[in-house]
């Protein structure tokens, strides 16, 4: 019979000489036998019973043969609340967090007075954004699409364990709202945007795991973004705030796309805490 001890430092070796990041190891088995970090640390002398380090044994396994952790456990962390994720959602980035950060930032600067914002987050995935949205202010009366409905599920779950009210529709980007002549006054996404090259340059724990139609558009990367832009106008208000989140070389591109769609919109391209271009974001106005 194992020690707490004994079994993290089997699975952090197991891991690390795997090539894995052996701080997945202390993740699995807090998960396994669910305590907090404070508290495995303090039992490290307590045996582990046979069931639960057979258990954790295998999702060592599993996250040695590239299934990323948080498959394995069925939960990521996201601007400080835990979101259900499987294999049909985009784990959430901190990255992403960013987006939020600056759709929050720029709401308050571009609609001041306004009480109720309509917004779209266009392919929620598991929700991470417009939960968060709707979580954080209530300004925003929040409505996400996805096309796909196994991701819809799991961003629906989300809402409802975390409370949020949020307005699910199946559909391919800002269709379904056309077809309703819905109006927003803020559209955010965090569209497919790898390239087709840059896909094969990712970690197989990416690559060959999380879902290839949240990750890349199978060509340049920009194809979201221009489809985006021909169906924006059918949606957008009067004025209507718009932010993606981009690749770290898609700034110029993006912002270009903008300008060419909407040539009088106030835009910007923002770096994330890297000092990466991770964000463009636009103000458009009196769009016909």
């Amino acid at each position: 019979m194992k020690t707490i001890f004994e079994a993290l430092h089997w699975a952090s070796s197991y891991l690390t000489d795997a090539g894995r990041d052996r701080n997945a190891a202390e993740i699995l088995l807090a998960d396994q036998l669910k305590m907090e970090r404070s508290k495995l640390l303090a039992s490290f002398h307590d045996a582990m019973r046979e069931n639960d380090f057979l258990q954790f044994k295998k999702s060592v396994e599993m996250h040695q043969s590239g299934v990323p952790v948080q498959y394995i456990t069925g939960k990521e962390w996201f601007y400080g609340r835990e979101f259900l994720v499987n294999e049909h959602v985009l784990i959430p980035r901190p990255e992403t967090e960013e987006v939020v950060e600056a759709v929050l930032s720029e709401a308050h600067q571009v609609f001041p007075e306004k009480e109720c914002l309509e917004t779209i987050d266009v392919g929620t995935g598991s929700g991470a954004i417009s939960v968060t949205l709707a979580l954080e202010s209530k300004r925003f009366s929040v409505t996400a699409t996805d096309i796909s409905e196994e991701a819809l599920r799991t961003a629906e779950n989300n809402a409802k364990r975390l409370g949020a009210k949020v307005d699910f529709i199946c559909g391919d980007l800002l269709q379904p709202l056309m077809m309703q002549s819905k109006k927003a006054d803020v559209i955010v996404s965090n569209p497919p945007y790898i390239s087709e090259e840059e896909m094969r340059t990712l970690s197989d724990v990416v690559r060959l795991h999380e879902p290839v139609g949240a990750l890349t558009d199978g060509a340049d990367g920009l194809r979201f973004y221009y489809r985006l832009m021909k169906e924006l106008p059918e949606v957008i208000a009067d004025k209507a705030l718009i932010v993606f989140e981009i690749g770290w070389t898609q700034g110029n591109a993006v912002r270009d796309m903008f300008q060419q769609f909407f040539p009088k919109a106030e835009v910007q391209v923002k770096k994330d805490l890297n000092g990466k271009d991770r964000i463009v974001w636009a103000v458009i106005e009196h769009c016909s």
